[in-house]
């Protein structure tokens, strides 16, 4: 079992395919007023990219640090409609979101595409949120572990141990998110333990022991002000990724203070 040291927590919002770059704009600048102060833990609100450049010019040099949802494994050339690391580091950016479920189901996103984009976001300086992560299917045949294993594996290929002081590891439990099956159970607080603690020893055979004790692994899963303190309770959960929850500046405030 790998001993964890320390780790900053982080609470990213996750805003998804929701608000105009006004809406964007308001709800920064609330976040800015509700969220001052707080040092002990790392807030991240990653808006869509039309409203990136505005939203930075609203918290620039606040505790409250900008996030891109996607990029792509190229700084420049003939690929319409994709953004680079650099792009997003130009307007402010100091995380990205790489391999989300939702990339990888409704865009066919692979593990050699999402190494691709990790490997240039790291030698760009880009902090990378790594999504992981079994389905139902995965989960119902006791899958999970060979799954999130691969997505590790293949996922953080050849990407040197020094460069891991850019990566970040969130647990999306898919399985988790009710799809109108019957048998559909919601993730518990002991479900992500297990997994996170599972991701973690993974880090240490892939690496060493220092890097599974250093690296941050947060919560994918529906983080939400009444079960964070519960789920920020457990050992090898580091922080939150947060979707719907964070849509609503004041239940994402709860969220970071839950804790």
């Amino acid at each position: 079992m790998v001993k964890i040291r320390q780790i900053k927590p982080l609470i990213a919002a996750n805003w998804k395919l929701n608000k105009t770059v006004k809406e964007a704009v308001d709800s920064a600048a609330r976040l800015k007023i509700i969220l001052s102060g707080i040092k002990d833990r790392d807030i991240a609100i990653c808006p869509p990219f039309t409203a990136l450049e505005e939203v930075h010019n609203v918290i620039k040099g606040t505790n409250i640090m900008l996030g891109a949802q996607d990029v792509f494994w190229e700084e420049k050339g003939a690929f319409t409609g994709e953004v680079s690391p650099m792009m997003l580091k130009d307007v402010g950016c100091s995380y990205v979101i790489i391999g989300h479920s939702e990339r990888r189901e409704y865009f066919k996103e692979t593990d050699e595409t999402v190494n691709k984009k990790i490997r240039l976001c790291v030698a760009d300086e880009l902090n990378v949120i790594l999504c992981v992560g079994e389905n139902i299917e995965q989960r119902k045949a006791e899958k999970q572990n060979d799954v999130v294993e691969e997505m590790l594996t293949k996922g953080l290929k050849n990407v040197k141990r020094e460069d891991m002081k850019f990566i970040t590891i969130a647990y999306e439990p898919v399985w988790a998110i009710s799809s109108g099956d019957s048998s559909h159970k919601p993730a518990t607080a002991k479900d992500a333990q297990e997994m996170h603690a599972f991701i973690r020893n993974t880090l240490g055979m892939m690496f060493d022991d220092s890097i599974a004790q250093s690296t941050r692994i947060i919560y994918g899963g529906s983080m939400k002000p009444d079960n964070v303190k519960e789920l920020m309770a457990k050992k090898d959960i580091n922080g939150g990724l947060v979707g719907g929850a964070s849509l609503e500046p004041e239940s994402f405030a709860k969220i970071v203070n839950g804790f």
